[in-house]
């Protein structure tokens, strides 16, 4: 089999960083499609050493022909893509009473249209692979496979991020529809459901909050904020082999937090 291609959106920073170079690392070509320049520079920077198995694009998840552009460039420096996961998201404070509709918008244009268009344009580049084989029968000879970034607010839900929590609940139900289409053409899609995980953002948080560390260590089983590498070997397998048989799935990677009920002691002992 040819060298696998991914494209990781969101790929600058991160999770999706972290997906990077997990992917790299497992022998893929990557391409890093993200809206921060700055950031897809410095990340080009840590991969000098796979310069010809990664390559930074800059693309608005939200916007058609951005996306477009992103799916043609890759095909043009690595003529494939087997892999996408669609890491892209944000998140704006606010609730029902005080949710700027624009601020709505903006959240469900790149968590959920921006997942719908790249996956979109994807899968036409997969089934035009798929379709053209001599041999219709052999359809798994080259997996593909989508990865959706969602997170355990598609099942548990935060009063004050309206719309990331229905950008997340639309994630995993897209995730269910997409495979039970793709599933006769052998293309698999799945989801992430992360918990705390701790990228800079949150890092900068528990350490100068710790009350903040303390409430993440009592809702959490394992008693800490995942480390995105963490993340991103939930992705490798789903992007590998292993998971062949695994389709319309979320695997929530939470240290344990959706089976809790109640806040969690800090220490064994602690009455």
């Amino acid at each position: 089999m040819d060298r696998r291609v991914a494209i990781i959106t969101g790929g600058a920073k991160g999770i999706g960083l972290a997906c990077v170079r997990r992917f790299l690392a497992d022998g893929f070509c990557v391409v890093i499609a993200d809206h921060d320049e700055h950031a897809g520079a410095a990340a080009l920077m840590e991969f000098g050493s796979y310069e010809d198995r990664v390559a930074y694009f800059d693309c608005d998840v939200s916007d058609k022909l951005s996306v477009h552009n992103l799916v043609a460039e890759t095909l043009s420096v690595f003529g494939q893509i087997d892999v996408l996961i669609n890491n892209a998201g944000i998140a704006l404070k606010g609730g029902i009473t005080d949710l700027d509709e624009r601020d709505f918008d903006k959240v469900l244009s790149v968590n959920l249209r921006g997942a719908f268009l790249a996956s979109k344009a994807v899968v036409a580049h997969m089934l035009d692979e798929i379709n053209n084989r001599e041999d219709r029968s052999r359809i798994n000879d080259r997996p593909y496979c989508i990865i959706n970034m969602s997170s355990i607010n598609d099942e548990v839900s935060l009063p004050d991020y309206l719309a990331y929590t229905v950008s997340k609940g639309g994630l995993k139900q897209m995730t269910k529809s997409m495979a039970l289409e793709l599933a006769p053409y052998g293309i698999r899609v799945n989801a992430i459901g992360p918990g705390s995980v701790k990228t800079e953002m949150l890092a900068s948080v528990i350490e100068k909050d710790s009350k903040e560390a303390d409430k993440i260590a009592k809702r959490t089983p394992l008693g800490r904020p995942a480390h995105p590498d963490e993340i991103a070997g939930v992705a490798a397998f789903l992007a590998s082999e292993d998971s062949s048989y695994v389709t319309g799935q979320v695997i929530y990677a939470d240290g344990g937090r959706l089976a809790l009920n109640y806040m969690m002691s800090l220490n064994a002992d602690d009455s």
